[in-house]
């Protein structure tokens, strides 16, 4: 009796001396495996995007990559009862908070960024706060599925996106190679200063989703499993955030108006770019095998619009301050919002080499070409100041 109690607390649960040891014939080494292979291994369900970036792997299906901006779904193992749909309205309204914070955190990071005698650019700090926070999120995935499935788009795509921006970027390039701040130095500081900015941002966004997504599988194993919230509390954070962005029209028109250029018109404008970006993923960037044609398609439009925008703040006679304030607005929020260096940076960590090669240097040319048509061509025509005319309230 001792000998089998003891064996027997060695037997798998909801197992017996009798029927573990064959079964129909079966020897035991062969059925412990058979029953390994028919659970989920987390070793093998482990494929999504996060810790492909954290092992330096590659993926080389558009479908998989994909889902970096959709809420997690059955590829993570979840059951489909948590699985969400990537219009569900719980994840379109999770979105407008996200976007209004991520504006927010970029403007207070570009201001604070902003002094005399700076050595960095100040738009790298919201690019690698950003992607760090984005490679956090993709290793977390399969948590926050488990969780509550539109956290995870809120934080990555809504929070992440809008927090960095490749318009912002392109046209702090372009600015470089113009040397739109009239500094004093030759056509060597200009190409130097567009090739630091360039190569800077590539460099820093690349390592922070890189080293978001390996401490967060560092971590992972230490976070304790939390309970899904209830439906009430899930209708009640999706009634919350629809009245957060809600809030910001009232915002514009309440506060001061010299608030309007500085946050709040940007405020206005940051869920729209950010569904616009949203929804140019969920549909264009399956339909591509070479790379993300929504993500490419978002930056390069958001781009064009940034630099017509700047075009028009820098026209002579300016703009009434109203009228000024809103193109700030709609520079900072929509196309802030629209474009994103978080999720390109994702993609370029996780396409195959050649294929990520491809894709950065063709969404950086391009970027470039469009403000040379647009912002180029009306420097030099001597219509348009290279310095922004416009005059705030």
């Amino acid at each position: 009796m001792t000998d089998e109690k003891g064996a027997s607390t060695l037997l798998p649960l909801h197992g017996s001396p009798n029927t573990t040891s064959t079964q129909n014939g079966t020897p035991p080494s062969t059925q412990k495996a058979s029953m390994e292979g028919s659970r989920p291994s987390r070793r093998h369900s482990r494929s999504d995007v996060g810790s492909t970036i954290a092992r330096h792997e590659s993926i080389d299906s558009a479908e998989r990559l994909a889902q970096v901006d959709r809420p997690p779904a059955e590829e993570e193992a979840l059951p489909k009862s948590k699985v969400y749909p990537p219009l569900s309205p719980h994840v379109l309204a999770l979105l407008m908070p996200a976007s209004v914070f991520g504006v927010l955190a970029r403007l207070g990071l570009d201001a604070l960024a902003t002094y005399n005698g700076q050595k960095i650019f100040s738009l790298a700090y919201a690019q690698a706060v950003g992607c760090f926070i984005m490679g956090f999120g993709l290793e977390f995935k399969e948590p926050m599925g488990r969780f509550y499935g539109p956290l995870y788009t809120a934080i990555t795509t809504g929070f992440c996106g809008s927090l960095t921006t490749f318009s912002g970027w392109q046209v702090d390039v372009f600015d470089s190679w113009v040397n739109s701040t009239q500094a004093h130095r030759d056509w060597r500081g200009d190409v130097m200063d567009g090739v630091t900015t360039t190569l800077y941002t590539f460099i820093i966004a690349l390592t922070s989703v890189w080293f978001g997504a390996h401490l967060a599988s560092l971590l992972r194993p230490l976070v304790p499993v939390l309970r899904p919230p209830s439906a009430a509390i899930r209708y009640t954070l999706t009634a919350l955030s629809v009245c957060v962005y809600a809030a910001t029209f009232p915002v514009y028109f309440r506060l001061p108006t010299d608030y309007r250029h500085q946050a709040t018109a940007a405020l206005l404008f940051s869920y729209p770019g950010t569904l616009t970006r949203y929804l140019l993923s969920v549909y264009l960037n399956p339909r591509l095998d070479l790379f993300p044609l929504g993500t490419y398609v978002a930056n390069s439009f958001g781009t064009v619009l940034l630099g017509a925008l700047h075009v028009m703040q820098g026209m002579s006679p300016p703009a009434s301050p109203n009228a000024c304030a809103l193109l700030q607005g709609l520079g900072d929020g929509y196309c802030g919002c629209l474009t994103t260096v978080s999720t390109f940076a994702t993609e370029v960590d996780a396409l195959i080499e050649w294929k990520a090669w491809l894709y950065a240097g063709l969404s950086w040319s391009t970027g470039q070409l469009l403000l040379l048509m647009i912002m180029g061509s009306s420097f030099w025509a001597g219509h348009v100041s290279e310095q922004m005319t416009c005059r705030f309230a």
